[in-house]
């Protein structure tokens, strides 16, 4: 065998038993998440209302807890996804549901506003691929 060869075998070895670089947890198949409540285009009156948010394919548990197919909530709130191979933000727009959580009061001031759910893992990091709703549109008056 060429010399050439042996490099390329070992190196190869290396690669193939090299850890994964990516935070990324494995997203159950055909996994979906989605708003049960309020509805795309529902106008609330007064800040405060409950969101209810399903999930299919998967189960929901706390965060820290490592278990196979399973995530918790966070919602998305007036932003666009975020950076989907890191930890998910944690503010007024990136909402953590990290007791596993399945509805919530929030409050939100007047106009419109939209939401989203997203997935994450133990770590608060999405799933690869991706689980998120589709986005929503409300009005608070």
């Amino acid at each position: 065998m060429s010399r050439r060869f042996l490099f390329r075998l070992a190196a190869a070895a290396v690669f193939a038993a090299a850890p994964s670089l990516s935070l990324s947890t494995a997203a159950p198949p055909n996994a979906e998440a989605y708003i049960i409540w309020p509805h795309d285009g529902t106008v609330i009156s007064g800040g405060k209302f409950w969101i209810r948010m399903g999930l299919r394919n998967m189960g929901v548990c706390p965060k820290g807890v490592e278990l196979p197919r399973c995530g918790h909530h966070h919602l998305l709130i007036d932003v666009e996804l975020p950076p989907l191979d890191k930890e998910i933000p944690n503010d007024r727009n990136h909402l953590h549901f990290g007791a596993g959580e399945t509805d919530a009061r929030i409050e939100l001031p007047p106009g419109k506003h939209t939401l989203q759910l997203l997935m994450g893992d133990a770590k608060h990091v999405p799933f690869e691929p991706p689980i998120y709703s589709k986005k929503i549109t409300i009005t608070v008056r």
